[in-house]
């Protein structure tokens, strides 16, 4: 920041953002909507997080002003056991070769799939599928 922006403006004035950021660094999958239909899709990781918008890695520059849909693997469990997606709907702020930023329209928590979970299982079991119960026929 400029020293001297920061010296005559005073820093509540020199910072443009009024919520507070998180960093939340988790992986995102994002799609570029036009008229409700996906037009562009990639996968990044959130930067920084606040209740107005939210900071992320992308493959490559999205265009300003563009709708976005968020899909985010959130790191708490729902009840403890249960994985949840935070999905996040805005429009592009700012981009450039290193990120997004997209101001957040709406937001809601969803359940993950039970597929999803599954693969998860999966390969933390090397491959196999366990039956009901975690026992192996004889």
């Amino acid at each position: 920041m400029d020293i001297l922006k920061h010296i005559v403006l005073g820093k509540e004035e020199a910072e443009r953002r009024t919520t507070r950021r998180f960093p939340i660094e988790q992986l995102v999958r994002y799609k570029v909507l036009l008229h409700h239909r996906t037009v562009n899709e990639g996968c990044g990781a959130t930067v920084n997080i606040s209740s107005g918008g939210i900071w992320f890695t992308t493959d490559q520059p999205l265009s300003l002003g563009v709708e976005v849909e968020l899909a985010i693997n959130w790191p708490v469990l729902l009840e403890g056991s249960l994985p949840m997606k935070l999905m996040i709907f805005g429009s592009v702020l700012r981009s450039n070769d290193r990120g997004a930023a997209v101001a957040i329209e709406r937001y809601e928590f969803r359940t993950r799939s039970t597929r999803a979970l599954c693969d998860r299982l999966v390969a933390r079991n090397g491959g196999h599928r366990k039956p009901i119960g975690g026992r192996r026929p004889a």
